[in-house]
């Protein structure tokens, strides 16, 4: 019994070995799973006017005869180009852009009917007709402020948004522009006439310009209308936009002109090739052919040495590491927001995705595990972090070591450990070596004296029957003997010639 235990003890504390092995491996490579990763920093905003250039921009610039201009790209706000691009400078019918986004921002029904004040237009300005009083949508009054600049338009929209005063909207229209960052801006003049006061710069314009075809829908389509039909007011009228361009370049879509003594020609131009739309701006030019030739050629300028790529796309998948302790088993790694740059045209931006290649949990949903580095070259353009797709729970001890178990390696190892087991019971209870013979008195096995002695031992019956078997074993023994005492005597008295006994001849 003692020997049994033993050897089950032993096989106990081989399986608790076994099983220690498999639970130290299995937390070893879920902690070597979990490198520490620094947070990264966030994408840095690129909307409005950023003072970068695009990375790699070509050395030939336009030769341009504006007072100041400027090019960028609408949607991350790169300056492609720029001419004393913050020279404060009359900027003429391009201020109704400021009128416009007021109107947009207070009055959300366009259907909405106002009247027209007390306003008498000079002769020589751009205007509608309308009479005092005359009823007409915002509508249609925003699209005779936008298409053919219509300066009596921007007077009923001021008066009425300003809550019929004129003064009034001229004060909102300062408080939005400091709202916008517009520091080289102010306003005296709903409409733009040379008014002392009324000044812009190229980059405010542009960047007032990208807030509203941004936010407004209406406003980017209405700007690319070569023409329109005002249905509202005492009778139709049939509008023409002062924007030329939009009839002649098909791809050319907007935004506004100007023109006054003062300011001379302002454009405010926008097109759209290859997915990409640039914004330019041109002050002080000398005449309506100028102003368009100036626009053109910083358009053709960024089209022909630009291009716009999007080497990260936000939410897109960037990696799929495995999970540990999850055989087969792998996690999404999105990026967190994406990434758009204007580049030249022959730069091969790179991206190099910085996670682990494996993952454990615990972790939660949207958790960074690591980075997106978007490089020129050697200079990086962005970082953008990456993170899980969905949460990552924690494997339980007892899966872990379960699915140690299940690998085929420590399937052999176990199945080595009970078959030597095995063996070595079975040698040791008398499986692998010959027993002595139980009859022969007097002998036990060497190798198990305390299980011969018990095999040896008689049971009841045996005892009961003892004195009578051993009784007739004396009675045999002495009988033979008694043969082979009379068997030597007869051979002798043979070998000496003397007669043999009566008893002797009768006995053979």
């Amino acid at each position: 019994m003692k020997l049994r235990k033993r050897l089950i003890a032993g096989l106990g504390l081989g399986l608790s070995l076994l099983l220690a092995l498999a639970v130290t491996s299995a937390f070893a490579s879920q902690r070597a799973a979990r490198p520490p990763v620094s947070p990264a920093p966030p994408v840095s905003p690129t909307a409005g006017i950023a003072e970068q250039r695009a990375a790699g921009s070509p050395a030939t610039e336009p030769r341009l005869s504006a007072r100041a201009a400027i090019l960028i790209e609408e949607s991350t706000g790169q300056v492609l180009y720029s001419s004393d691009p913050d020279a404060e400078l009359a900027i003429a019918s391009t201020t109704k852009l400021m009128t416009a986004l007021l109107t947009l921002e207070h009055v959300p029904r366009l259907s909405t009917m106002f009247a027209a004040p007390d306003y008498y237009a000079a002769t020589s300005d751009s205007q509608i007709g309308l009479a005092p009083g005359e009823r007409m949508s915002v509508h249609d009054l925003l699209l005779a402020l936008l298409i053919p600049s219509a300066d009596d338009a921007a007077e009923d929209l001021a008066y009425n948004v300003g809550g019929h005063s004129v003064a009034r909207f001229v004060a909102m229209m300062n408080a939005q522009a400091r709202v916008l960052g517009l520091t080289h801006t102010h306003y005296s003049t709903p409409s733009g006439l040379d008014t002392p006061g009324n000044y812009s710069s190229a980059a405010d314009l542009v960047k007032l310009s990208v807030y509203l075809v941004e936010h407004y829908p209406w406003f980017r389509h209405a700007v690319d209308l070569s023409h329109a039909l005002l249905r509202t007011g005492s009778h139709p009228r049939y509008v023409v936009s002062t924007n030329t361009l939009l009839s002649e370049v098909p791809w050319f879509n907007g935004i506004k002109t100007g023109h006054t003594a003062d300011a001379g020609y302002v454009l405010v131009g926008s097109g759209t090739r290859d997915g990409m739309t640039l914004i330019s701006a041109v002050l002080g030019t000398d005449s309506e052919a100028s102003r368009d030739a100036n626009t053109l050629a910083l358009l053709h300028f960024g089209f022909a040495n630009f291009r716009l790529a999007h080497p990260v796309t936000a939410r897109g998948v960037v990696a799929r590491p495995t999970v540990s302790e999850s055989p087969g088993e792998r996690v999404d790694v999105l990026a967190a927001g994406g990434v758009s740059e204007v580049v030249a045209r022959a730069t091969r931006l790179t991206t190099r995705v910085e996670v682990p290649r494996q993952l454990a949990g615990p972790r939660r949903d949207h958790a960074v595990v690591g980075t997106v580095v978007v490089s020129d070259g050697g200079q990086v353009l962005a970082r953008v972090p990456a993170e899980l797709s969905r949460a990552l729970p924690a494997v339980s001890e007892l899966t872990i070591v379960g699915r140690f178990l299940g690998r085929p390696v420590t399937l052999v190892l176990l199945v080595l450990l009970i078959g030597g087991s095995s063996v070595v019971v079975r040698r040791r209870w008398g499986g692998g070596r010959a027993q002595p013979s139980v009859d022969a008195p007097g002998i036990a096995p060497p190798e198990e004296p305390e299980l011969a002695a018990v095999a040896d031992r008689p049971g009841p019956d045996e005892r009961a029957a003892a004195p009578e078997r051993a009784a007739a074993v004396a009675a045999e023994r002495a009988a033979a003997g008694e043969r082979r005492r009379a068997e030597r005597e007869a051979r002798r008295r043979a070998g000496n010639g003397d007669p043999a006994p009566t008893s002797a001849r009768d006995g053979a």
